[in-house]
């Protein structure tokens, strides 16, 4: 893997520049050995001003700029990041630790977000109507202003471009803080922003911890906000950022449940649920954790476990976060199994040859699992799937519903009826059918509902257009006054 050296120094990046930090600074460790690769810079509120008072300025000039001239940044950023999708998706295997197919996948992901926003120019037409003689009725989309988009460490690359493009697209400049654990891609994704022709101050880097956070949600200059991570965090977050008047989407944890039936395909759905609940380790918000088994699915479980056993740390399977979120894991999966579920396929202790410091947990299969014990009711984020049994499907839906958090659903069947009354019934923001990863692909928007979502609209798609941005109406008359009527 090379990497230059200057790659590997994380900076902030303000006014089009990175900037040496002299101040308090962290480790940031590889979990694919636990060795530290760089030190993250711990900045300040007074640093966090300087970058508000850049973005404040770029928004004057970047805000006049139409629609199509702005978007043509991004058709540059959008091959910059097809150049560079080795350097970028080796960033992400070093500082997050996937294989290097999975961040590959991520880089490819963000490059359809840039392509969706690029179309917005074609999306996003001014409405105009004569209402009556003379008289017209006209509604704009304006830029907010400042803005800023706190990031999480699962998707280092994807999730910033679930804000950067349409953000700033759509006129907005923006205050990034990425996750302090991996700093590394959002660095390059600013520098192949300047290389893309984006002027100085429309994008800007802080990195941090809590209290840059804290200081993001306070700045009054800071228009809105938005959060992916824990729910814990998301509803302080979405608490605070809105009892300062700004508007925010904070984005939480999720307890995602798949339904299988005794009709399924036997080798789609065991293919589908282990995909789900061991890609990227498990640690993406969109995983599987729960799955319900209808009635007879014993044979679609052995199936399970003979796809699970393919899946090999160190191979096809890439590590968790850190050594804490490893230990976090493997005691989830020691209790499970102190309270009376049976561990069919056990992914604890794993040892992976060449790289024995690493952060590794193996796949993981829970069968008769109940739904008072822990694995079943919270937030693992590891390659570990529960299996609660359940008669029939209203118990099946009903054990869905009980779940504080509503990211995603999905059902596994044949049967056409069944997965309408799963569609139907799933308190869920994204359902699939047969799919074990119901993600929406744009122009159709991510989000989930109930503990999972905090905030009105969804983050990607058609549905970001409204959050990031205002209408203006404006009516007109030019009729002279003897041919007016009531309405006008």
């Amino acid at each position: 893997m090379k990497l230059v050296q200057d790659q590997l120094t994380v900076q902030n990046f303000i006014n089009g520049d990175f900037e040496q930090h002299q101040e308090a600074s962290i480790d940031v460790i590889s979990p694919l050995d636990g060795g530290s690769i760089s030190r993250v810079p711990i900045s300040t509120k007074k640093q966090l001003d300087k970058a508000v008072k850049s973005a404040s300025t770029a928004f004057v000039k970047w805000s006049q700029l139409t629609l199509k001239e702005r978007v043509q940044v991004f058709f540059r950023y959008r091959n910059l990041l097809e150049e560079n999708i080795e350097e970028l998706s080796n960033l992400i295997r070093l500082e997050n630790g996937k294989t290097f197919g999975e961040a590959k996948a991520e880089v490819e992901k963000g490059i359809e977000l840039c392509e969706f926003a690029v179309s917005l120019p074609q999306i996003v037409c001014n409405e105009i109507q004569e209402v009556s003689k003379g008289v017209a009725c006209k509604i704009e989309k304006k830029p907010l202003g400042v803005v800023a988009s706190i990031t999480p460490f699962n998707f280092p690359n994807m999730v910033p471009h679930w804000t950067i493009p349409n953000a700033l697209v759509l006129g907005n400049t923006m205050i990034m803080k990425p996750s302090e654990q991996v700093p590394l891609s959002v660095m390059k994704i600013a520098q192949l922003l300047k290389e893309a022709g984006l002027p100085q101050g429309v994008f800007n880097v802080i990195n941090g911890s809590k209290e840059v956070v804290e200081s993001i949600c306070d700045h009054p200059d800071i228009k809105a906000v938005t959060f992916v991570g824990s729910t814990t965090v998301a509803k302080i977050v979405y608490q605070k950022a809105t009892s300062n008047l700004k508007r925010c989407l904070a984005l939480g944890g999720a307890k995602n449940h798949l339904i299988v039936l005794p009709d399924a395909n036997t080798e789609m759905t065991a293919s589908n649920v282990v995909a789900s609940m061991s890609g990227c380790a498990g640690q993406r918000c969109m995983a599987a954790s729960v799955m319900v088994g209808v009635d007879k699915i014993d044979h679609i479980i052995d199936k399970m476990v003979e796809e699970a056993k393919a899946i090999i740390p160190g191979e096809n399977l890439g590590t968790v976060i850190s050594a804490e979120a490893k230990e976090r894991i493997e005691r989830y999966i020691t209790e499970a199994e102190q309270a009376g579920a049976n561990v069919i396929l056990d992914g604890r202790n794993v040892v992976v040859k060449g790289g024995e410091t690493g952060f590794y947990v193996g796949p993981t299969i829970l069968d008769h699992v109940t739904t008072d014990m822990s694995v079943a009711k919270e937030e693992i984020f590891g390659p570990v799937i529960s299996i609660i049994r359940a008669k029939d499907l209203d118990q099946a839906i009903k054990i869905e519903n009980g779940s504080n958090y509503g990211n995603a659903a999905a059902v596994f069947t044949q049967n056409g009826g069944l997965a309408k009354q799963v569609i139907e019934r799933a308190s869920a923001g994204m359902v699939g059918v047969n799919i074990g990863v119901p993600v929406p692909r744009e122009p159709f928007s991510f989000g989930g509902w109930n503990e999972s979502k905090f905030g009105v609209g969804d983050i990607t798609g058609k549905s970001s257009i409204e959050f990031w941005t205002q209408s203006k109406k404006t009516t007109t008359k030019w009729n002279k006054e003897d041919k007016t009527n009531w309405m006008s």
